[in-house]
């Protein structure tokens, strides 16, 4: 059996976005799923629009999600000798020839078809007239007049295309650069790809490229098409339906493992399973289950998503995601035990990481902000003395696990004969400066000795000071 090779081969002419992303995933699933092979190709052809800093953020989202090329980065930009290569064969061969048509006498050649109700096309007027190489000169495919072309794709079907509907397409521009459908081909062909799976968009050039595919007697490769990705509104995915660069997504907090699981889930499916680990989604994945229908991007779907990875997520795996949100404020994070034991606590309610890092401030500040309604509800003076107690009995303890906690609390209950709400509350306010945070014996413990005996002293200060 023949070793799967699939590619990712954006143009850089933008940032990494969803449906790029998402045929990027595909085919790295798909080679990690059968042990193949993924390469990562750079088209780059159209120096007007291709930049630098539009590859540097290709390779930064592709990192950024766990995608990793086993081949390449490929540069088509590095590669015309071999277009010209196969130009000059296609030439030899007679599937290819020179064309000396100008742009005006091309545009009449359509306005003649135009007036007879015909479609508008290069009429192959140079055709036969087997014309050597000349400056101007472009070269065109000679496309079979008759008969049809079929595309077998594993996820449309069997479509068929009429022979007599492509006029001689050009190959090669005037400015010695190949054009889309020929490099395409030709880097499919020497790189070895024997699976193209892409958006649904490139369908209607499909057909070109098995011609040029069998005019080098090549064999064709597995087609699967994907549908696109659309809004909400069924239109094609764009910045008002929230749709920005893969790195945007990184920013507001998703962990990539959460996003590669929604992007999964946009056009491919395995049962009514929802929730995928990045393994799962190897084992899991086949071009049969990509769908025939357009995966509809859902902003609230995917942040729920993400919530749950969140939540499943391990701390050692989360802590370097949620690292630049807390550098962000300033804090030092450099103690990595502490960073993984306080990520437990605020899981739970955190549903990006940039919630998370929000929600861990009391943990970093070295001076406590404090609500002003949460200090007027629960720091009154009543409650110094109760607070007082605490500190001393946390003081003797030598470590703070829950059980020891929990003793310490009870008996504070009933020296004073209050209910835990009553100092739970309280400390809740002396510890983080607010009335909700995780639990009170989760706090302690991450905070520790030395911070919690200073946060309760302060709120004595506070009170006492009012």
């Amino acid at each position: 059996m023949r070793k799967i090779r699939t590619r990712f081969a954006p143009s850089p002419s933008g940032y990494l976005h969803v449906g790029g992303a998402r045929t990027a995933l595909f085919n790295w699933l798909y080679a990690q799923h059968t042990q193949g092979s993924f390469i990562l190709r750079i088209e780059d052809t159209d120096q007007a629009r291709s930049t630098d800093e539009s590859v540097r953020a290709i390779f930064e989202g592709l990192e950024w999600l766990g995608i990793q090329w086993d081949e390449g980065p490929f540069y088509q930009s590095q590669r015309s000798e071999i277009y010209a290569e196969h130009i000059d064969k296609l030439i030899s061969t007679g599937n290819a020839y020179y064309c000396t048509c100008t742009p005006d006498e091309i545009e009449a050649m359509r306005e003649k078809a135009r007036a007879k109700g015909e479609k508008p096309r290069y009429d192959g007027t140079c055709r036969n007239k087997e014309l050597g190489p000349q400056t101007g000169a472009v070269v065109r495919f000679k496309a079979p007049q008759s008969a049809n072309t079929i595309l077998d794709d594993v996820v449309k079907g069997s479509i068929v295309f009429a022979n007599n509907e492509l006029d001689d397409f050009v190959i090669r521009r005037s400015d010695g650069m190949p054009t889309y459908n020929l490099a395409v081909v030709v880097d499919d062909v020497t790189m070895n790809i024997n699976t193209v799976l892409r958006g649904d968009d490139h369908v209607m050039n499909t057909p070109k490229q098995i011609l040029i595919y069998q005019a080098l007697g090549h064999e064709l490769p597995v087609f699967a098409h994907v549908p696109m990705v659309l809004g909400d509104d069924r239109t094609r995915l764009s910045k008002r339906h929230g749709a920005t660069s893969v790195t945007a997504y990184r920013d507001m907090g998703l962990l990539p493992d959460a996003f590669v699981n929604y992007l999964a889930r946009l056009g491919w499916s395995y049962g009514d399973q929802e929730f995928f680990t990045r393994q799962e989604l190897i084992e899991k994945f086949t071009l049969e289950r990509i769908g025939k229908s357009a995966g509809i991007f859902d902003p609230v779907k995917m942040q729920a998503l993400n919530a749950d990875h969140i939540q499943a997520a391990a701390p050692e795996v989360i802590a370097p995601h949620v690292k630049p949100f807390l550098q962000e404020s300033g804090y030092n994070t450099d103690d990595e035990t502490y960073l993984k034991a306080l990520i437990p606590t605020l899981q739970p309610r955190s549903k990006t990481l940039r919630e998370m890092a929000e929600q861990a401030h009391f943990y970093y500040r070295p001076e406590l902000e404090y609500d002003e309604k949460a200090v007027k509800k629960f720091l009154k003076p009543a409650i110094v003395e109760p607070l007082k107690a605490l500190k001393e009995n946390l003081s003797s303890l030598t470590s703070f696990d829950e059980k020891k906690l929990e003793t310490v609390f009870v008996n504070l209950m009933e020296k004073f004969e209050i209910k835990l709400g009553k100092i739970a509350q309280p400390v809740r306010v002396a510890l983080t400066g607010t009335s909700v945070s995780p639990g009170i014996f989760e706090i302690i413990a991450v905070l520790g000795k030395k911070k919690v005996l200073q946060r309760l002293e302060k709120a004595i200060e506070l009170i006492q000071a009012r």
